[in-house]
């Protein structure tokens, strides 16, 4: 017996295949990782304007899911949804955790904690190397369900941050972490 419309078939099946992408790689993009592109001087000399990077989601997906807080830690660098309600995202680095106190004086950031109460400066670690010095004056307590962020270009209006009228940063709005540097090529890294 001859079978009717065999194109049509075929036709189906190329759409079903296309469509199962499509989809998968929205799925992927929402929950899993994403593109995204460095707009602006405010993370340098880290990253630069127009570096494309790929942002890991899952852990704060996951969060969702479970219905548990997610916590970034400290020096992770993360991209969030800017908090006046706009679609604007901002990649900022992690400086203050919750119940912390982050002191911006003198040209330095000192963290105060229940581990630290004498402080401790959190640019010490590696990245800090290169790092200027930091602008502002703030003294903050960091609550439950946020964190400091600041950019590392740290001179005066580099960095829209929590050191600014950005404030501390609800976790809600993270989108998720850095986790490499895909272009340019030769800048290629794992963080």
């Amino acid at each position: 017996m001859k079978k009717k419309y065999p194109g049509l078939r075929g036709f189906f099946s190329t759409f079903a295949l296309i469509g199962g992408a499509l989809l998968l790689a929205i799925f992927i993009n929402q929950f899993v990782f994403q593109s995204y592109e460095v707009d602006g001087s405010s993370m340098e000399p880290s990253l630069q304007n127009e570096d494309r990077l790929i942002i890991w989601k899952l852990p704060r997906t996951w969060a969702r899911i479970t219905k548990h807080d997610y916590q970034p830690q400290r020096g992770d660098v993360i991209v969030f949804h800017k908090p006046d309600g706009s679609k604007e995202q901002l990649i900022k680095r992690v400086i203050g955790l919750p119940g912390e106190r982050v002191v911006v004086s003198d040209g330095e950031i000192t963290v105060f904690s229940k581990t630290f109460p004498d402080g401790f400066k959190p640019d010490d670690a590696p990245y800090g190397k290169n790092l200027s010095e930091t602008a502002g004056n703030v003294d903050v307590r960091v609550d439950r369900g946020e964190v400091f962020v600041s950019g590392d270009n740290r001179i005066p209006g580099a960095s829209l941050d929590s050191r600014s009228s950005l404030g501390n940063i609800d976790l809600d709005l993270v989108v998720g972490k850095l986790a490499l540097r895909i272009f340019p090529f030769q800048s290629f890294e794992t963080f």
